[in-house]
């Protein structure tokens, strides 16, 4: 019988054996890399689109006007992500509904409606700010706004429409992966670390009226409801059941820390370049800024990273919104199904991307667009995270996944503090525009 049939790898040139080759090995480090890298999905889409273009001029005006203070409130709103984006998660796979089903079926319809009308209005005025986003990352590379929305908007609409969730998906982690240029920008500025370090973990608050506008726009733009209604609804699509709940619980604050780093590092970016030259009025402008302090690399990246964002946010939005009105009329919702399949789900969602994209390369101003999108968020953030919470405590909903006391309580603190900040939003936003 010869080596080769008795499994004994022929000699080699020397006449000694040659080792065989360890392929079950490097197929068993394989499969555990991609068993790992599955765990990823609803939870990091969800969180990493509230980085959006809003997100991103909001933390580049936190590190241009305060430098590095206002990082130990970005502390507190990550554990405040935490409790909220897990709730929504659980809400989801153990009921195997969306936050509106749940919604209707256990608050008054009329509550219910009012809170969704408000919620699709605002969603349309993100879907337009994440189309001008983009619009202002490909400027920043010499095309035009002409000819990168309308194919940005191909795009967004082909990877949803046209394939599965699970492709959907995996076009939406691929544009996660642009985030990575905040760090690596932040790096680039040569930041102050002690300070940020320091900033981080002790308050250093100023008792001015700038500062705690900033800090109520910092919660506002970091936990936003179309986050927890697409993650409710995106781990029911995606046919994640009770078994697999701790591999969504992972994905869910393994996204809403990794967003919170990104956001941390656009603030120590900005901070380490213009930290107290002032507010800036736009991502381009926050990218331009970059330049003297960190060189046109950090730049590039910052535009690179808006470009990601905006992208991501595009989709996830409108997919809240259609997920929320198909929940709410009971309809079939799925990116697996076909136009013909869920008609209502995949109009809506195509609707707003064409309307966003024409609104965005429209001539005119959209700062008035932006501040009613912004004050309507602000009225529905409390009421939706308060549905969120009264489901999340009930036994009658969630069986023995509901909430235990401990967590109870922190969830409640969380809610309250965001609900608060939330009508402060509203209220400076009013005064600001009276």
């Amino acid at each position: 019988m010869s080596t080769v049939e008795e499994g004994i790898a022929p000699p080699g040139p020397a006449g000694a054996p040659t080792p065989p080759e360890p392929a079950p090995a490097r197929r068993w480090t394989r499969w555990r890399l991609m068993a790992a890298l599955g765990i990823f999905g609803p939870g990091l889409i969800a969180a990493s689109a509230g980085n959006d273009a809003g997100g991103i001029i909001t933390y580049a005006s936190a590190g241009s006007q305060f430098a590095y203070r206002t990082l130990f409130v970005m502390v507190l709103v990550t554990v405040a992500l935490v409790v909220v984006q897990e709730m929504s998660a659980r809400l989801g796979v153990y009921t195997g509904q969306g936050l509106v089903s749940l919604i209707r079926e256990h608050f008054p319809l009329r509550l219910a409606g009012a809170a969704l009308l408000c919620l699709v209005i605002a969603n349309l005025g993100l879907v337009v700010s994440e189309f001008a986003g983009i619009a202002a990352a490909f400027e920043h590379f010499g095309v035009s706004r002409y000819l990168s929305v309308p194919l940005a908007a191909v795009g967004v609409w082909a990877a949803v429409v046209l394939g599965s969730y699970r492709y959907a998906e995996r076009v939406f982690l691929i544009l996660t992966l642009a985030f990575l240029a905040y760090p690596v920008a932040a790096l680039l500025g040569h930041p102050h670390w002690g300070t940020a370090a320091t900033q981080a973990v002790t308050p250093h608050f100023l008792g001015t009226r700038p500062f705690l506008l900033l800090v109520v726009a910092l919660i506002g733009t970091t936990i936003t409801p179309y986050m927890q209604l697409y993650q409710a609804s995106a781990v029911v699509d995606k046919g994640i059941g009770p078994d697999d709940f701790r591999r969504a619980r992972i994905d869910s604050v393994f996204g809403a820390v990794s967003a919170s780093i990104v956001s941390v590092a656009i603030i120590i970016a900005t901070a380490a370049a213009i930290g107290g030259s002032g507010p800036l009025r736009s991502a381009s402008e926050a990218a331009r800024a970059l330049r003297p302090a960190a060189g046109a690399g950090a730049e590039t990246l910052f535009a690179l990273g808006l470009l990601g964002a905006s992208a991501l946010a595009a989709a996830v939005v409108p997919l809240s919104t259609a997920y929320a009105i198909a929940e709410a009329v009971g309809v079939e919702r799925s990116v697996s199904r076909s136009f013909r399949q869920a008609p209502l789900f995949l109009g809506l969602f195509t609707a707003q991307v064409v309307i966003g994209a024409l609104v965005a390369i429209a001539p005119g101003n959209l700062v008035d667009l932006l501040i009613n999108t912004q004050i309507l968020n602000g009225v529905i953030t409390p009421v939706i995270l308060t549905f969120i919470l009264v489901l999340a405590n009930r036994p009658s909903v969630l069986g023995d996944a509901a909430n235990g006391t401990a967590y109870r309580i922190a969830a409640t603190v969380c809610v309250a503090a965001i609900a608060v900040m939330a009508i402060l939003v509203v209220g400076q936003t009013l005064i600001g525009t009276g």
